[in-house]
């Protein structure tokens, strides 16, 4: 399992120890929370390393098996860094809104998403036969469900791993991930709420320095993941030699093997 190398002093430069005010801190977060300094908690950056190749591992065993990430952030300051790491390793991502039931109730986003493909090939088509106004309404809409399905439009099926930053402004998400047992790596800042996270990573989740850390150590782990995967296709036909000498008996094989070698010898002394 190759998982990238990263330091506490990374960490550091890119601000991932800076929390929020002490007055607008979470309870819950106390055992996360190195100590405070000009009234800003600082977070304990030794269980954020830890605890954030633990996340990183779970992201390779579900690239691994073949699993697909859902990245979440609906927030200005993430929204571009995730849908770019998405894009980039062929993963799904929602960065506008999350609308309810985005995962809970898959058959009717599902048909919204076929809507979408249907405007798509409708406004792209040569003889469309619709008026200006029409057309105009349809690009409208493309538009809106484009900004909040775009991001899912290849999604068959719910994702097997979610990974979401700043759980206060995702907690729909969060909510209807856990409805459905799917596991969650989540960005926790000193004022987030730990509950429900399978994965926590403790950190800053408004500096974008401290984003695109986060983003750019799961882009390369999936790569990383993507790259030990074997390629099915050369082991095909060792599969079918092992098929083929199914219920044949030791001697057999050997005979097979000697008869194979005696015609190539023939052939090179005819040769």
């Amino acid at each position: 399992m190759k998982i990238p190398n990263f330091t506490i002093q990374q960490l550091l430069e890119a601000g991932v120890h800076l929390g929020h005010k002490t007055l607008r801190w979470n309870p819950k977060m106390k055992k996360y929370i190195f100590g405070k300094r000009d009234s800003i908690h600082i977070i304990d950056l030794t269980q954020t390393l830890e605890l954030t190749r633990l996340a990183l591992e779970q992201v390779y065993k579900t690239i691994e098996n073949n699993g697909k990430i859902l990245f979440v952030s609906t927030k200005k300051q993430a929204s571009e860094a995730i849908a770019e790491v998405a894009k980039d390793t062929d993963q799904y991502f929602v960065n506008y809104r999350w609308l309810g039931g985005m995962l809970t109730n898959w058959g009717t986003i599902s048909n919204s998403i076929k809507k979408l493909k249907r405007l798509e090939m409708d406004l792209v088509a040569e003889n469309r036969g619709f008026t200006k106004k029409e057309l105009l309404k349809m690009s409208v809409k493309k538009d809106k469900l484009q900004r909040s399905l775009g991001g899912i439009a290849e999604m068959k099926k719910v994702p097997d791993l979610v990974f979401i930053i700043d759980t206060n402004y995702e907690s729909l998400a969060i909510a209807e991930s856990v409805k459905l047992g799917i596991p969650i790596i989540a960005i926790l800042d000193s004022n987030s709420n730990p509950d429900s996270i399978d994965f926590p990573i403790p950190g800053n989740d408004d500096a974008r320095r401290a984003i695109d850390l986060y983003c750019n150590l799961v882009k390369e782990t999936i790569n990383n993941a993507k790259s030990s995967i074997p390629n099915q296709t050369k082991k095909e036909p060792e599969k079918e030699n092992t098929e083929n000498n199914q219920g044949k008996t030791g001697e057999e094989l050997d005979r097979e093997k000697l008869d194979k070698k005696f015609a190539t010898d023939k052939k090179k002394k005819l040769n």
